[in-house]
């Protein structure tokens, strides 16, 4: 663990507001939400539970919380208001971990938990449990008597999944540190029982980014396992291509219902993009890229690009467009290239250094033309704009790809070389 990465104690979380970055309060820290791992890696930290102002208890993603401060917590404004529903393979940290008697790996002792700090990895969003504040001697957590002592994480035995995880949860924690694409070949290859049961104890975003990667009949089939309301969270965290191309293969009664329960705003996107015939740039593009103001800087743009949710082939361009700068834009001006913004000072406008050259692809081009465009200018992604001139999305390589290979190429083993080079 770097120096100098922020350390809290979980004690001093509980009842601290949570705010919006506009300084509105969404509510107040109730407990935190941890997984078990595998191979004797500390508990990973998925999010708060936050009691919001009708009393009703929320779940908030660490990955929508932009700074732990001194008595407050600042979220991104993205907050999901449906009810927290603790999941098989989720811990309460407050509820589960404190007042629990464990033992010192060196000594066998027996102690008592009665904080636990949880530090944010370098670099990254990712929080994790760092160490532990326990006591000597036989007693519950309101028993003063015995030394008290701050240990690692791994000097104290009782939280790994080893020791308590089955099932289900095992298998999720295994996934861990596989790409999307690798998750999603190993459930394919799952029994449909167990599938369903694994990807149900998945987070929405890891969910969603697995969904991404399976054949669509696995798509269909978990999805109709969730419960709607889970569903439609999972949706909501899928890229808008994705999500649409996975609802038009439901029934029009169920793809109803589930746009329904989306947000209003994630809704309308996917709506917008089930609109177009599926092989055009249109049924292709994606609604998220980057979306700059003429009076944006270099540095803002390098902020943007290097938003870890990105995917490299959002990430390599930034896109140039008059207000309002959320798709469909205002007039759209040019894009700048991820090596020109490395070239130009921080301060320089990303409007004086945009290429307006390329002429922008219209929304109802054909699959084979979008093809042709991308590999004749050696692009990995490319403008749709509409008559009026508004950026409506992005076509990227990825996208075009998953149009032009057999259907069946999910199912291919990608593990090792040797599965590579011998096609399997």
């Amino acid at each position: 663990m770097a120096a100098g990465a922020p350390r809290v104690f979980v004690s001093h979380l509980s009842g601290v507001p949570v705010f919006d970055p506009n300084g509105d309060q969404v509510g107040r820290v109730r407990d935190l939400v941890a997984m078990l791992r595998v191979g004797g890696r500390p508990p990973r930290i998925l999010g708060l539970v936050v009691e919001v102002v009708s009393r009703r208890r929320i779940f908030l993603p660490m990955t929508r919380v932009t700074g732990v401060e001194s008595g407050q917590v600042i979220t991104t404004g993205v907050v999901n208001m449906r009810r927290f529903e603790q999941r098989p393979t989720e811990r309460l940290v407050l509820g589960e971990f404190l007042d629990r008697r464990v033992r010192l790996v060196e000594t066998d002792e027996e102690v008592t938990v009665l904080d636990v700090a949880i530090q944010q990895l370098p670099a990254r969003r990712d929080w994790e449990i760092d160490k532990y504040f326990v006591r000597k001697g036989r007693g519950g957590a309101l028993r003063r008597k015995g030394e008290t002592l701050t240990v690692e994480w791994s000097a104290v035995s009782g939280f790994s999944l080893e020791e308590h995880g089955q099932g289900a949860e095992n298998l999720v924690a295994t996934f861990e540190r596989l790409r999307p694409a690798d998750v999603a070949n190993a459930l394919h290859h799952l029994s449909p029982k167990r599938r369903v049961e694994v990807a149900a104890a998945l987070d929405d975003d890891r969910l969603a980014d697995v969904l991404e990667e399976l054949p669509e009949d696995d798509q269909v089939e978990i999805l109709g396992k969730l419960k709607e309301e889970r569903a439609a969270d999972v949706l909501e965290a899928m890229d808008p291509d994705d999500a649409a191309d996975l609802l038009s293969e439901l029934p029009e009664e169920d793809k109803e219902r589930l746009l329904t329960l989306m947000r209003p705003d994630d809704a309308a996107d996917v709506r917008r993009l089930m609109a177009y015939e599926e092989r055009t740039a249109g049924g292709l593009m994606t609604t998220e890229p980057i979306v700059l103001r003429p009076d944006a800087t270099v540095a803002d743009a390098l902020a943007r690009v290097r938003q870890q949710d990105l995917s490299p082939a959002l990430a390599a361009q930034v896109y140039v467009c008059r207000s309002p700068d959320e798709t469909p834009t205002g007039k759209y001006l040019g894009t700048v290239h991820f090596q020109r913004l490395l070239r130009d000072p921080p301060f320089t406008l990303v409007s004086s250094i945009v290429d307006s050259d390329l002429v922008p692809l219209p929304p109802d081009t054909p699959l084979p033309t979008v093809t042709s465009y991308l590999a004749a200018y050696n692009l990995v992604s490319a403008p749709v704009v509409d008559e009026s001139g508004s950026l409506l999305g992005a076509v990227t390589v990825d996208d075009v790809l998953d149009h032009l290979l057999p259907e069946d190429w999910r199912e291919t083993d990608f593990h090792g070389e040797e599965g590579i080079r011998h096609g399997r």
